[in-house]
């Protein structure tokens, strides 16, 4: 008997309004458009509507998943939903989408690994779908960062965006997940993160006058160790597919920094032109950023039936997956 492969059937994503440009920092912190852009790629931002919640964010992105798959929200099995900006410590984000979608039938639960949320959700639905648990899962990547980011801090204040990506995972006759590896290095975990909101610094007047509900990173070894383990992660990927880089067809790599996406596409040996980037656009948003780069390179034909795409991510924790997906 032939084994269940898990595969995408309909994507999404959904980018808030308002755009923040490099001209516009230059009006809150010191900086410039030209720093911002030599250092990291990234010329805007979007940026959540006061009144929107990440909950929302990710029911844009859902019913567009859902809408290209065909499918209505009582279809879904199960909905996994990564980010590190949930709408509150609990309930779960998830369970916020679900009563909002309508997706009465639909198991829920969240998933916390920043930045590579998407590859570690993208992995667990795979084992339900192969197990044949479930046969219709709704993941989703959603941050909301401008409401916990320092912006007098231009360290990181530069850096980052909000927004929504959400696939629909089920099995799939060819193609799907070849391969995928996750990995971690909790001994570096406190150089990126929320120091305060948690039982080791519950919310006070002190936190919060000392800055400490705000993302904290320590922006070189952020960098250093992520060239290192995302190349890594890039190798493993395409070795348990049983490939070699030449028969990659589009690499998606985290959209965090151009200089990081450059360094580790020259070190793995695929071309420049293989790699999908919109990172100039949109900054970091954490664990929306590869559904939606996802999205954007499949809406823009640069992912097409019977390509092998390559996606790779590494974030806070430190953690990190990679993926193979046969389109």
């Amino acid at each position: 008997m032939m084994k269940t492969k898990a595969g995408i059937i309909g994507l999404g994503a959904y980018l808030p309004e308002k755009v923040m440009t490099n001209a516009d920092l230059e009006k809150l912190v010191e900086t410039s458009d030209e720093w911002i852009r030599t250092r990291t790629g990234i010329s805007e931002r979007r940026i959540a509507h006061k009144e929107e919640t990440t909950s929302d964010l990710a029911v844009h992105a859902a019913r567009m998943a859902l809408k290209d798959a065909n499918l209505m929200p009582e279809d879904i099995e199960l909905i996994i939903l990564a980010t590190i900006t949930p709408d509150m410590p609990f309930p779960a984000t998830s369970c916020f989408v679900q009563a909002k979608l309508g997706a009465k039938n639909a198991a829920c639960f969240d998933i916390n690994a920043a930045c590579s949320g998407f590859i570690h959700e993208l992995t667990i639905a795979q084992q339900f779908i192969e197990t044949g648990m479930y046969k219709r899962i709704l993941v989703i990547g959603v941050e909301l960062l401008s409401r916990f980011i320092d912006w007098n801090d231009r360290s990181t204040c530069v850096l980052f965006g909000d927004g929504a990506g959400a696939a629909v995972i089920a099995p799939v006759k060819s193609g799907g997940l070849l391969s995928s590896y996750l990995g971690a290095d909790g001994t570096k975990s406190r150089l990126l993160m929320f120091p305060a909101g948690g039982s080791v610094n519950p919310a006070s007047h002190e936190t919060v006058t000392q800055g400490l509900h705000f993302l904290k990173m320590e922006g070189n070894e952020v960098f250093k160790n992520a060239v290192r383990v995302m190349t890594d992660a890039v190798n493993r990927a395409i070795e348990k597919a049983g490939l070699t880089t030449k028969d990659i067809d589009c690499i998606i790599p985290h959209q965090a920094n151009r200089r990081i996406i450059e360094a580790v596409i020259e070190r793995v040996g695929i071309p420049s032109d293989r790699a999908f980037v919109n990172v100039e656009r949109y900054g970091n948003m954490s664990a929306a950023s590869a559904i939606v780069a996802l999205y954007e390179a499949v809406k823009e034909g640069r992912v097409k039936k019977g390509d092998k795409v390559l996606m790779v991510a590494f974030g806070s924790g430190f953690v990190w997956g990679s993926c193979v997906i046969e389109w």
